[in-house]
């Protein structure tokens, strides 16, 4: 049978509906974020291969460097967990896997990112 519905009318819902602009920006602005952050982090344990326990307690213990460290963390995490959304959305087509996709995805980030601020300020209040 014959479609005779128009192009425009075919192609509506199709297009961007534009609600990835602000994940897009949000994403963006990490990344942007994690350059100066990524350099410090780099050069910080690139000064650091032979250091001890008791010297790296020491280093994470210095305010800036805490600050720094859990800047650091919490951004890739999150940048990480708006960049595989952005994979589950566009390669996952079934909606019922996509969402528990995401929802996989989300706890495993926040649980792992979670696990990672813990185990700094552990050591800085231990």
């Amino acid at each position: 049978m014959k479609h005779y519905r128009t192009p425009l009318a075919r192609a509506r819902g199709l297009g961007s509906a534009r609600e990835g602009l602000h994940d897009w920006w949000r994403q963006r602005v990490t990344a942007v974020a994690l350059v100066p952050l990524g350099l410090w982090f780099a050069f910080s344990v690139a000064l650091l291969p032979s250091a001890s326990h008791a010297e790296l307690v020491a280093w994470i213990n210095v305010p800036w460097n805490t600050l720094l460290l859990l800047s650091f963390i919490l951004i890739v995490f999150y940048h990480t967990l708006l960049g595989l959304q952005v994979i589950i959305e566009d390669y996952v087509h079934r909606d019922w896997l996509k969402l528990i996709a995401i929802l996989g995805i989300k706890l495993l980030v926040s649980f792992l990112a979670l696990a990672a601020v813990y185990a700094i300020l552990r050591i800085v209040f231990a």
